[in-house]
């Protein structure tokens, strides 16, 4: 599970502007989530493979040229459908927390 949010999370910190992978991380952890470089540069790498994202150098006052990902249309698309998914999950389980539902069956 936390795998498909952490793809999902990814891909709505991108929805908005660029952003490169240690600023990518820095904006997980503020969000309470702990990723390290090892974890997210696969998934950046495995995202940009399947079309879902796409990059560009970008030199640096600070050190090496940066590498920006940004959503690719397609990526864009497959956010919208994450989002989809995501409502109707998160209406479900709000449903069952707050119902407190039982079974009958023993």
């Amino acid at each position: 599970m936390r795998k498909g949010m952490l793809e999902y999370c990814v891909l709505l910190l991108l929805k908005n502007r660029p952003s490169y992978a240690s600023d990518i991380i820095q904006q997980l952890k503020a969000a309470q989530l702990l990723v390290v470089e090892g974890t997210l540069y696969p998934l950046l790498n495995r995202l940009k493979k399947d079309g879902l994202l796409v990059y560009r150098w970008e030199e640096s006052s600070q050190g090496p040229p940066r590498k920006y990902y940004a959503l690719s249309d397609t990526g864009a698309q497959f956010l919208e459908g994450l989002n989809e998914a995501w409502s109707e999950l998160s209406n479900t389980v709000n449903y069952l927390k707050q119902n407190n539902i039982t079974s009958n069956i023993e």
